[in-house]
């Protein structure tokens, strides 16, 4: 039998879009900085100053499609066929990275599964073969761990939301395989309209076990939704202001102030097309984020490796301290830059394992299908 929570159990049980949980168990202290740099400095002294105690976690990278079409590379020592070789992270101060599991085609059921699993082993295959410069994680406490050791963090995900193959067991199993973030887009439970029942009983097991939604390119109304109904926060991986670059990924002023409500992250996507030809263009969106949704609510999103174009002078990850360093002179302070560099990315996967342990003592895994529930 489904496990049929909307049916079987009234508003105040577990599950439910209108119970919280326990505030206790899914408020993290806020992080506190002490300022690392000389305030009389140039910009870009100061910029590689902060980087070194609070480094960029960035939250889109395509580097695992862009290997699959190299006969060979050597991440170590560099591959001038990508973006994002470990020199170049090391250069640009980047201590956490997601690697995005997109499938380009339009694959959907059984093969967008295998698919994502090829991909996700292949990613896996990656990082173990180049352990002196990068390092799997799955928790903030991973994060942390990486980056005292001199790796740099790679997060897989976000996976297209057609790897589930409508089934919460795998979900499940994906999660189990280290799959962190799922973009709930292209799906029938996820569309035009919004969340089905399936999709609302999606982001409640996801909820459980610990994966983030990512809602850029999502719909309005599945955004709206999921900020409902989600107990962890939300990320969007890949946008920026609509308000400065009307591009269909970008998130208007009104959904930008419900992110910063709910504590939701929208992460700037350093596009031409996305967010425009020169890094002050960046700035500008990142700055008004920061207006809009708070300055815990925004973060950095490389997009490397994607196949798009770059601004000006941030053309690989090397270039980040260039970014921190126009912000610096803007007049960020160094604990925003910090939050916007490292602390948010670690607030959201700290919370999002707080809110699955409180979860899994709460609900058991559910056994929902999609024929139930939408049929």
């Amino acid at each position: 039998m489904a496990d049929l929570q909307d049916d079987l159990h009234t508003a105040a049980e577990v599950g439910r879009v209108d119970e919280p949980y326990p505030q206790e168990a899914v408020v993290v202290a806020p992080e506190t900085y002490e300022p690392v740099s000389d305030p009389d400095a140039e910009p870009l002294t100061r910029a590689h100053a902060v980087l070194t105690a609070h480094p960029v976690a960035d939250g889109y990278s395509g580097l695992p499609w862009a290997l699959r079409r190299l006969p060979w590379y050597d991440l170590d020592l560099g591959e001038s066929a990508v973006d994002a070789d470990v020199p170049r992270l090391r250069k640009g101060q980047v201590g956490a990275v997601f690697w995005s599991l997109h499938l380009p085609e339009a694959d959907d059921g059984g093969r967008a599964v295998g698919a994502t699993l090829a991909q996700l082993d292949l990613a896996k295959a990656v990082v173990a073969a180049h352990d002196e410069g990068l390092r799997p994680a799955r928790s903030a406490g991973e994060v942390a761990d990486a980056r005292n050791c001199g790796r740099v963090a790679v997060l897989f995900g976000p996976a297209g939301a057609a790897a589930l193959g409508d089934s919460l067991g795998v979900l499940r199993s994906l999660h189990t395989l280290g799959l962190r973030v799922l973009t709930l887009t292209g799906v029938s439970w996820a569309g035009a309209a919004g969340l089905t029942r399936f999709g609302e009983e999606v982001v409640r097991e996801m909820n459980r076990v610990g994966m983030i939604a990512n809602l850029s390119y999502a719909s309005d109304p599945v955004i709206r939704r999921v900020l409902a109904v989600s107990k962890a926060p939300v990320l969007f991986s890949r946008s920026a202001a609509h308000a400065l670059r009307p591009h269909p990924a970008n998130l208007p002023d009104e959904l930008l102030a419900e992110v910063g409500r709910a504590k939701g992250l929208c992460m700037v996507p350093l596009t031409a097309e996305q967010s425009g030809p020169t890094v002050r263009d960046v700035a500008d969106h990142l700055d008004h984020v920061r207006t809009v949704a708070g300055p815990e609510c925004v973060g950095l999103s490389g997009t490397y490796d994607t196949g798009g174009t770059h601004p000006q002078e941030l053309a690989d990850t090397s270039c980040y301290p260039r970014l921190i360093a126009e912000l610096l002179g803007r007049g960020w302070d160094e604990t925003e830059v910090a939050l916007l560099a490292w602390g948010n990315v670690q607030r959201v996967l700290r919370e999002a394992r707080f809110t699955a342990h409180v979860a899994q003592q709460r609900r058991p895994p559910s056994t929902a299908a999609i024929e139930d529930l939408d049929g």
